[in-house]
């Protein structure tokens, strides 16, 4: 684990597309991409260390801008969002923010439809697109190296050259907008434009990490820590309200 936090903290100083990390599923193909490529204790860890620092560091300082503005989350606790948490934002902001990270030649028209998706929110028609932009992401295995409907996929020697050129501020500012996406969660009126970058603090590191992950691991190891990272505050707000459900009136 301290190997990895090593290396996570070199790779923010500069990111760079590759190389992974080594493992059973590792490798640079589509199939390998979405696999999970990490054992599960090595992504509790993660998110352990992650709930740690955003509980200590971050989310007291995101709490105190929501307080000075009057910003309210959108959580409803009559209502735990279980479905989202767990399987939708996973899945979808992972394939929208973070897929492309190694897939330069589909930034052009998979993200584009990816953030479609995500705008619209669950519902039958966006979980059918979300089938389809998989069925798409998975297309290339389907056909010859050499075949023209692959070019879609594959990026030139030059796009490559431009990507890797300016990688590591494209992974910043994927972490960004990631970050910004979750100002959505707030109720705000009269908010303080200085104030809004605190109050997404938490999902700022939280994409840094799901990023570094994606890169390394995959993006079927990001999706899987993205939901062990929603899921355990929602348990825990869930067994808390089992038991004490009068504080689902505070």
């Amino acid at each position: 684990m301290g190997d990895e936090i090593v290396d996570f903290l070199r790779f923010l100083v500069r990111p760079r597309p590759g190389p992974r990390l080594p493992g059973h599923h590792a490798g640079n193909g589509v199939w390998a991409d979405f696999r999970i490529n990490a054992p599960w204790w090595r992504l509790l860890h993660w998110a352990v260390l992650l709930w740690t620092v955003n509980l200590v560091v971050f989310a007291p300082l995101a709490l105190s801008a929501a307080q000075a503005s009057g910003a309210q989350h959108r959580l409803d606790l009559h209502n735990l969002p279980w479905l989202t948490a767990f399987i939708w934002a996973p899945i979808i902001e992972e394939l929208t923010f973070r897929y492309v990270l190694r897939r330069p030649a589909m930034i052009w028209w998979f993200v584009p439809l990816m953030v479609a998706i995500l705008v619209q929110g669950p519902g039958p028609t966006s979980i059918l697109l979300a089938g389809l932009a998989c069925l798409l992401a998975l297309a290339p295995q389907w056909y010859p190296q050499q075949h023209r409907w692959r070019k879609g996929w594959a990026a030139s020697w030059r796009v490559r050259r431009a990507f890797c050129r300016y990688y590591p501020g494209l992974f910043h500012l994927v972490a960004l907008a990631f970050a910004a996406v979750h100002l959505y969660n707030f109720r705000m009126t009269a908010m303080n434009l200085v104030l809004l970058p605190l109050l997404v603090l938490p999902q700022w590191v939280t994409g840094l990490v799901l990023g570094w992950i994606r890169v390394k691991r995959g993006v079927g190891t990001s999706m899987l820590l993205h939901a062990i990272f929603n899921g355990g505050p929602l348990l825990l707000i869930g067994i808390l309200l089992h038991f004490a459900p009068q504080l689902a009136t505070y």
